[in-house]
């Protein structure tokens, strides 16, 4: 029997090289097969006639999408998946991405505690779906010194602006480096980082790369820095769990919801000082493989246990479920 045909709404398309366009990837990949898929930044276009099911990414930024969506089809059709600025923002300020959480016949959020950041009348058409990696094995890494490593497109909400402080703060510790991964998306950033690069003799720019050479960085690095103000479900966690790398990440909820309550391995948002200070520990027992000893080696088994929630065929039978669902309410 034919299946239903499934519309993907990602503002973010490949030029992007985002965790939204990452996420639409992947899951139209484990779409494909069982049912036609596409990608599309706005919906409807000249194909839509075609399409059966909807799954769109941002609630703000798709509403338009969602809305004509529901104009035309039945909204019990089409899934909602919801990011951080929507989760711990725009649902809360903006009444076009509150209509989209209303639209949708049903919500997905990308880590444990996203669910509580939905309004309680919408949280049980709402279900957890974590995003997948294949897992890599860590790459050799440098001796006497260790390697630290922050990926993200640089704007505000990212916070990059607490990766530059920490690395003034550590500008006499030649044997800590701190990496950074990712396009300016104003001059006023770019040039932040550059000041930064100039004063900071350990701290190196690296602007956008392409997704393998990221993640290889990711590889190779001792520790993952990740100072958001806000997250759905960072894909770049993700990717360095799988990786064996382990994380140092502000104490946001999206955070938490993807590391756990119990991991040691955060920071409060904006404090450079105590972000400086975890690397300080992390290099000061990096040769200690024992847990008990080492902070750096603990972080490392708790990014273990976490690996499974992970796991590609988790995250695939997951997007195949929601997409039954969604045929058997259309």
């Amino acid at each position: 029997m034919p299946r239903s045909s499934v519309v993907i709404v990602s503002p973010a398309l490949a030029g992007a090289n985002n965790g939204n366009w990452q996420t639409a990837r992947r899951w139209s990949g484990f779409l494909h097969g069982e049912h036609p898929v596409r990608i599309v930044a706005h919906w409807p276009d000249s194909d839509a006639q075609h399409d059966s099911l909807m799954i769109a990414l941002h609630a703000r930024r798709s509403a338009e999408s969602i809305a004509q969506w529901a104009k035309e089809r039945s909204p019990a059709s089409v899934a909602l998946v919801l990011t951080g600025t929507d989760l711990y923002r725009d649902i809360g300020i903006d009444p076009a991405a509150r209509r989209s959480l209303e639209l949708a016949g049903r919500l997905v959020v990308l880590q444990e505690l996203g669910l509580e950041a939905l309004p309680p009348a919408h949280r049980a058409k709402a279900r957890v779906i974590f995003q997948s990696m294949s897992s890599r094995q860590p790459l050799p890494k440098a001796h006497g010194k260790l390697r630290a490593v922050m990926v993200g497109h640089m704007r505000e909400v990212k916070s990059p602006e607490t990766y530059f402080d920490a690395a003034r703060l550590l500008r006499q510790r030649s044997d800590i480096e701190l990496h950074h991964i990712g396009r300016a998306e104003d001059e006023v950033w770019a040039e932040r980082a550059q000041r930064t690069a100039a004063e900071c003799p350990s701290y190196r720019w690296h602007g956008g790369l392409p997704h393998e050479d990221t993640r290889r960085a990711i590889q190779r690095a001792h520790v993952l820095v990740h100072t958001s103000a806000m997250e759905g479900g960072a894909h770049v966690i993700m990717e360095a769990v799988c990786s064996g790398t382990p994380v140092i990440a502000s104490r946001v909820s999206g955070n938490i919801g993807m590391l756990g309550w119990d991991y040691e391995g955060y920071f409060p948002h904006g404090d450079a000082k105590a972000l400086a200070h975890l690397l300080k520990v992390c290099r000061a027992t990096q040769g200690t493989e024992d847990p008990g000893a080492s902070l750096l080696a603990r972080l490392r088994a708790q990014c273990l246990l976490r690996a499974p929630l992970f796991a590609p065929e988790n995250e695939r039978k997951a997007v195949l479920q929601l997409a039954r669902q969604l045929e058997e309410s259309a």
